[in-house]
């Protein structure tokens, strides 16, 4: 059967495309040694299979279609919002991986919207880039949250996703070495006054929740909270406890972290335990 075998934390941040001086030397070192770091990671592993979780930012999904969450079941392709130096292009699907998580989740009180030719977005494109391609071979499953605008997916719902993936995963009549990682946050406000505030405090609250595995902390944290501590960007830590649950949620190691206003947001990174 297929297994988890790891999971992830990681930034989707665009800015740091766009604006790459917003950084200084050691701080753009630090954030893309820790991308390396992880791709590393993620080849140890030996892993065939990618599910990376992101979100909606009101450029794949607008006022005419507002879906709590989505699946790929079929090719992928993107970024959309391309960037300097990821140009959109197809990403290798695990189309059947996908399509069964959503026949599992149909049959089980969990309604995907499908994708059968799935455009993505940076939030799916960036991790994809540093993570994934650089290990040959690795098929992807999209997922997207409802978390870059409102209506929010709940926190509860999007932990019950990630214990449903988990188990679809394991039901699933191959061999496939997954890993899922969860793309977002953390503190960052987009399009509104505050932008470019970053709140080290908050963040590294989230990053011991997650290296705590602490599942009472994590559905703890309301949308309020969230909101004026870390921002509107902060409400994709959803994407953490979905990836937290599919993994067990028997903690983590922070890999590193950077406050970077430059680049408006709190990069952080971890490395989930798998709870086998």
């Amino acid at each position: 059967m297929a297994q988890i075998v790891g999971g992830f934390v990681v930034p989707h941040n665009p800015v740091m495309y766009f604006n790459p001086k917003g950084a200084s030397q050691e701080q753009s070192d630090k954030v893309y040694g820790a991308y390396a770091k992880l791709a590393e990671r993620i080849a140890e592993l030996e892993a065939d299979t990618a599910i990376i979780i992101g979100c909606d930012h009101y450029i794949l999904f607008g006022t005419e279609c507002l879906p709590p969450y989505v699946i790929s079941t079929g090719e992928i392709e993107g970024p959309v919002d391309q960037l300097p130096g990821i140009k959109r292009a197809q990403i290798p699907s695990h189309a059947e991986m996908g399509e069964h998580i959503a026949k599992v989740g149909h049959s089980e009180g969990f309604d995907w919207t499908v994708g059968r030719m799935l455009s993505v977005d940076h939030s799916i494109g960036i991790p994809h880039h540093l993570l994934i391609k650089p290990n040959t071979g690795i098929k992807t499953v999209a997922v997207m949250l409802a978390c870059g605008v409102d209506p929010y997916l709940p926190m509860k719902r999007s932990w019950d996703l990630g214990e449903h993936i988990a188990k679809a995963v394991a039901a699933f009549p191959g061999d496939e070495r997954v890993v899922v990682i969860g793309s977002g946050g953390i503190s960052h406000h987009v399009g509104d006054e505050r932008m470019g505030e970053v709140n080290p405090t908050f963040d590294n609250k989230v990053l011991d929740i997650v290296a705590r595995g602490d599942k009472d902390a994590m559905l703890a944290m309301t949308d309020e909270e969230i909101l004026r501590d870390g921002g509107n960007g902060a409400m994709e830590i959803r994407t953490y406890a979905c990836a937290m649950a599919a993994t067990g949620a028997v903690g983590g190691i922070v890999v590193d972290y950077e406050p970077i206003e430059g680049w408006v947001t709190g990069m952080g990174f971890a490395e989930l335990k798998g709870a086998a």
